[in-house]
């Protein structure tokens, strides 16, 4: 993943937050690359983008609100030039996922790092398997030409894919849809991408 543009905040617009946290300890050391793409470079950032950042955290905040409360608490938010960063714990695989589509659903987001760590596994049955069918979507969607990758989360548990993300019009959503249903150990796909024209918060 490029890296994103991390600057120095305003004080009253600081939301920034490091972690390394998955669904597992190995899974962890996977997606902590994330955390580094989204706040690991240094260039100066205005202030329009600074208050437009403000604007999406507080949007997304709303929306856990409305959706579920316990969000709000166990989430911590980082928006940096579009780009979300989710840290922190909730109970659920369930509830990890919904954090993800809730933040796409949010206007001018542009890129989603989830790296909620999920204190409650015992209904997750095999991590590893999870962990490469993940892998090996994302390597499928950075591969196809027609497809911009950074556009869309992967979540993958128990064998069944969650797709979220903003595609540009519905042909690229069912290459999406379609590498999904091809990746090995695949039950279900379960689709949350929203298209361009879709009226977004």
């Amino acid at each position: 993943m490029p890296a994103v543009r991390r600057a120095r905040f305003v004080p009253n617009v600081i939301f920034l937050l490091l972690a390394s946290v998955g669904l597992s300890g190995c899974a962890s050391a996977v997606i902590g690359v994330g955390t580094v793409a989204v706040a690991a470079s240094t260039t100066e950032k205005g202030f329009s983008t600074s208050v437009a950042d403000t604007q999406i955290r507080a949007k997304l905040t709303e929306r856990f609100f409305k959706s579920n409360f316990s969000l709000v608490t166990a989430v911590d938010v980082s928006v940096n030039d579009g780009a979300v960063l989710l840290t922190g714990k909730v109970k659920t695989p369930e509830e990890k996922i919904l954090a993800t589509k809730l933040t796409w659903e949010v206007r001018g987001v542009r890129e989603v790092v989830n790296e909620l760590q999920v204190t409650d596994s015992s209904s997750i049955k095999d991590i590893a398997k999870d962990l490469a069918a993940s892998a090996t979507l994302r390597t499928k969607l950075i591969t196809d030409s027609n497809i911009s990758s950074l556009n869309f989360s992967i979540d993958v548990v128990n064998g069944t894919i969650y797709l979220s993300g903003v595609a540009a019009n519905a042909d690229e959503m069912n290459r999406v849809v379609a590498h999904a249903r091809d990746v090995r150990f695949t039950q279900q796909v379960i689709n949350y991408i929203i298209l361009q024209t879709d009226q977004r918060l």
